[in-house]
């Protein structure tokens, strides 16, 4: 559900949303591009930033996020699968987009109709694609090869190269536009095997790249940053960056703990989604008294006991029963007993003149208070992106600018 209403605290329906600001997300989409291209350095053509909305944007709509990423400027898009990208396509979104998971067979005939430039993982991609875009479009179609590096997930092996690279010039319908490949652990600074794992894919990147010149073939935009590259290794930047997380308020979270303060300083962010619900029942109980399922909280005092319009259903994750909160009235009052799939409890009872219909927020903005959502997902041992993507489609969604 989605709407563009000037007061999104007074609807008709369940109270429970999210208020995604438009205006905080075209903000760091431009913090990021000013990063990623210092005045001090010299370069013929700027970088270019493909901003990532797979996941509905991760969580905050992925069609309305790309159609205001597009007014500020994006280069390009990037989302899982070719249904994404259709949704994407439907809000007149004409900006390039990438599908970072390739296809599925039989899916060859939506990426051509929609303009959807496919990575290619697998050799025997190719083929398919060609005679898809031969069928429904009139020109050659761009494709992005995506190389494994060292992530051993997705990706065409190096050692696989030349094969690529003959299977290609059989595929008259087809161009290749970029080559990319994906960081697993660039968010690691340590002098570790894991926190050198950047530099070795990166060095197996730009050596597979030397191979494909040397066999005569253009690789097109080069791009290999991810969310935490891009912040922490300027190396990495190529000629295109691919922000995720940060375009959305929230850096990853960097090992050693003591350089995040560096980072989230050097690259400013802003929340851009506020995960709000009111009250909508308060009861005073004894002491003794248990609050939810299996009486996992019992009240030590008489205690004021508070019921939200969100649970699991809605995206309050589930553990965060008996060690989470929301902010009522500036307060920071706790989730008390197990989260319900529609309602969360909370001891409001140092909460001053609190009744029903308060707003209570889980995450986001609130006035000038920010309530981070890495902060709760850090404490769940999760990322944020876990926190953003769980918000259900039945949470109303406000698009503020």
């Amino acid at each position: 559900m989605a709407s563009r209403k000037k007061n999104p605290t007074h609807f008709i329906g369940r109270p429970v949303w999210a208020e995604v600001s438009l205006s905080a997300l075209t903000q760091n989409f431009r913090a990021i591009r000013d990063y990623v291209n210092p005045a001090g350095e010299s370069r013929k053509v700027p970088r270019k930033v493909l901003s990532v909305v797979k996941g509905n944007g991760y969580g905050h709509g992925g069609p309305q996020v790309a159609k205001a990423l597009e007014k500020a400027g994006s280069d390009w898009f990037g989302v899982a699968s070719a249904d994404e990208g259709m949704r994407i396509r439907e809000n007149k979104v004409r900006t390039p987009i990438l599908v970072l998971g390739g296809f599925w067979p039989g899916e060859e005939k939506n990426l051509a109709t929609h303009n959807l430039t496919p990575a290619i993982h697998r050799c025997e991609q190719l083929h398919p694609f060609n005679a898809a875009v031969a069928r429904h479009q009139k020109k050659p179609a761009q494709i992005h090869l995506k190389l494994d590096t060292g992530m051993n997930r997705l990706g065409i092996s190096p050692k696989d190269i030349d094969c690529f690279a003959r299977q290609l010039a059989k595929c008259k319908h087809l161009e290749l536009g970029g080559v990319f490949t994906h960081l697993a652990s660039s968010e690691v600074l340590t002098d570790s095997a894991t926190g050198k794992q950047t530099c070795q894919q990166t060095q197996r990147f730009y050596e597979t790249v030397d191979r494909l010149r040397k066999l005569g073939i253009d690789p097109g935009i080069l791009h290999i940053a991810n969310s935490a590259a891009i912040a922490a290794r300027p190396d990495t930047w190529a000629d295109m960056v691919r922000p995720g997380a940060i375009l959305y308020g929230y850096h990853p979270g960097f090992d050693p703990m003591e350089r995040r303060h560096e980072f989230e300083s050097a690259l400013r962010l802003t929340p851009v989604m506020s995960f709000r619900t009111r009250i909508i029942n308060i009861r005073s109980i004894p002491a003794g008294e248990a609050v939810g399922y299996n009486a996992t909280w019992r009240a030590e005092k008489p205690s004021r006991v508070a019921v939200l319009a969100a649970g699991y259903g809605d995206g309050v994750h589930r553990s965060l029963g008996n060690r989470g909160s929301f902010a009522v009235r500036g307060h920071l009052a706790p989730i008390i007993g197990i989260v319900s799939m529609d309602v969360v409890m909370l001891d409001v009872s140092t909460v001053p003149d609190v009744e029903i219909g308060d707003v209570a927020t889980l995450y986001g903005v609130d006035g000038d208070r920010v309530y981070p959502a890495n902060v709760i997902a850090r404490s769940l041992g999760t990322v944020s992106s876990d926190l953003l993507c769980a918000v259900s489609p039945r949470v109303h969604r406000f698009y503020l600018q």
